[in-house]
């Protein structure tokens, strides 16, 4: 895929979910080595190359989770509709090609290691 042609769908993707600040979403997220996390969240802002949600912890703690509009386009981060659970975007680049997720987690009320 040109790179011309994945600029212009990280700008979709990024004003797509511009448009859902403050919903609830559903993330199944690659890690590597065959860890997969998901979880749910509320997405809370969306930045130029990166987006936040806040996600629900044990004991009622929150947690904030962010990913790279690059990882939805490459399938390593897919993100659902809670209510539907239909996914928001289709896999988006084709078998073959390098993905990588990039993924940070901001926690500062939990020092712990805790999974989702």
């Amino acid at each position: 895929m040109e790179l011309e042609k994945r600029a212009r769908i990280v700008d979709d993707i990024r004003a797509e979910l511009q448009q859902r600040i403050e919903t609830r979403l559903k993330v199944r997220a690659n890690m590597g080595r065959s860890k997969v996390v998901e979880c749910e969240g509320i997405l809370m802002q969306a930045h130029p190359s990166l987006f936040i949600l806040e996600i629900d912890r044990k004991r009622g703690r929150k947690a904030r989770q962010s990913y790279q509009y690059v990882d939805v386009l490459t399938g390593m981060v897919e993100l659902f509709d809670v209510e539907t659970g239909k996914p928001i975007f289709e896999t988006l680049v084709e078998n073959g090609e390098e993905p990588g997720a990039h993924a940070i987690l901001i926690d500062d009320e939990d020092e712990e290691n805790e999974d989702f």
